[in-house]
């Protein structure tokens, strides 16, 4: 299974990917500036994904891992994980039972290293199946958590009445930057038991598939970007998320890309919310 690293400027953050790509998809990757640093597996079944949308802009996703149910530690990603800023895990690896050792050790890895651990929540039901595991990756390895109103109250054991700023608040004792999306409503940003409102940006919906990672693409694009303004970050990652919303597929458009970066400058002086003064993380602080 392929691993791959997204490069924003000359910083770099990893994820794992549950797609075995074809050719087609992995060229548009490349012209995207995402680079396919381990080997493709050759034998196996490829992995699919079908995403369902309704006229009303829902979604719900279908899946199959084929070859990617299976992520073997070796020294190519440990070669990888060492030289990465940001280590992004996504939850729904945690349904693929051999991948938890291999998680484990990356994020070890990571640690050693000095990069940040940013865990994707992914799914409410993954959550509840996996609890205990979700539990040893973000309260031992994560600086960065990311999820939306149901995954985190899931995380924290709240009942369906408690607010997405009480969850945001509790995740945010044990996770230096927690960010929680709350749809139409807006979001959280979560530092020290505390929690910053960020106002959702306006957009006719047409697609959400895809919304949270846009979110969580404007969050880390702000620390790799040396961001000191946790409003002004939000308000970015809301902004993208909702030009992914707007439109169907999940992918930026080239111009959408370059407007938003652009737009998001004049916060980069930031106000009295910083991720260096607030976090209180060594790891975030030095990005």
């Amino acid at each position: 299974m392929p691993l791959v690293a997204a490069a924003c400027s000359s910083e770099m953050a990893i994820r794992f990917t549950s797609h075995y790509l074809h050719d087609k998809t992995r060229a548009k990757l490349h012209r995207a500036n995402v680079n396919f640093l381990s080997e493709p597996i050759k034998d196996g079944t490829t992995g699919t994904v079908i995403v369902l949308t309704t006229p009303d802009a829902q979604r719900t996703m279908l899946a199959y891992q084929g070859t990617s149910s299976t992520i073997n530690y070796d020294a190519c990603l440990a070669g990888i994980v060492s030289k990465t800023n940001i280590f992004v895990v996504e939850g729904y690896l945690f349904e693929l039972p051999d991948t938890i050792k291999t998680i484990i050790r990356a994020c070890e890895e990571a640690r050693r290293s000095g990069a940040l651990i940013a865990v994707t929540a992914s799914d409410v039901s993954c959550i509840e199946r996996h609890y205990d595991d979700y539990w040893e990756i973000v309260g031992n390895y994560a600086d960065i958590l990311f999820a939306n109103s149901d995954e985190a109250r899931a995380l924290c054991h709240f009942s369906s009445k408690e607010s997405p700023i009480s969850a945001t608040r509790y995740l945010s004792h044990f996770v230096p930057l927690v960010s929680v999306t709350d749809g139409p409503k807006g979001s959280y940003i979560g530092v020290k038991g505390e929690a910053v409102y960020i106002p959702p940006s306006p957009c006719v919906p047409v697609d959400t598939c895809g919304a949270g990672d846009a979110y969580a693409s404007g969050v880390l694009y702000g620390i790799l970007r040396g961001v000191s303004d946790l409003k002004g970050m939000g308000t970015l990652a809301a902004r993208i998320a909702a030009t992914v919303v707007g439109q169907q597929g999940t992918r930026l458009r080239v111009q959408d890309a370059v407007d938003l970066a652009e737009s998001f400058a004049f916060n980069l002086k930031g106000s009295s919310s910083s991720v260096s003064s607030d976090v209180g993380s060594d790891h975030i602080s030095s990005l």
